[in-house]
């Protein structure tokens, strides 16, 4: 069981997939320049989110809270 302060991390790999999901739906239907910008700019955050995330996991599995 997690401890509660490791709820939020994983909702945010949760949202994180999302993200990307979403930036490979848009990417995939868009039909001018802006839009693929922005789907860039979302998967862009997406990855940078995921590897802050994936690091507070790590550090709370170490201490025994994952």
């Amino acid at each position: 069981m997690l401890r509660p302060c490791s709820e939020p991390i994983k909702k945010t790999l949760e949202i994180v997939n999302s993200m990307l999901d979403l930036a490979d739906q848009g990417e995939a239907v868009r039909e001018d320049v802006g839009c693929g910008i922005l789907y860039a700019v979302l998967r862009d955050s997406a990855y940078k989110i995921k590897k802050l995330a994936e690091a507070e996991r790590e550090a709370h599995a170490k201490k025994g809270w994952w």
